[in-house]
């Protein structure tokens, strides 16, 4: 059973591949395939990131919500109100 892994590539298979994937999606095509695949790493990463901070903030307690000058929890005294509120 002959198995190639990319670990097993050698320069002539690279430069196979490297043509291979120029004629698949064309020179201009490329860039923004790498971008793509960069903010979605990115994006990744970050939600990983949060999650594993989440996890590790599990058990411990939540600081209770001061209230601001007029009586309101401070965290609802900075989201605007619309001049229309949804009917129910």
């Amino acid at each position: 059973m002959n198995v190639m892994l990319a670990g097993f590539l050698g320069g002539w298979e690279w430069i196979i591949v490297i043509l291979a994937v120029l004629l698949l999606f064309g020179a201009k095509r490329i860039p923004e395939l790498a971008k793509g695949l960069g903010s979605g790493i990115k994006e990744f990463k970050k939600a990983a990131r949060e999650v594993t901070e989440e996890v590790q903030n599990a058990g411990e307690p939540v600081p209770p919500v001061k209230p601001s000058s007029n009586g309101q929890p401070a965290s609802t005294v900075s989201q605007s109100k619309s001049p229309n509120p949804p009917e129910a």
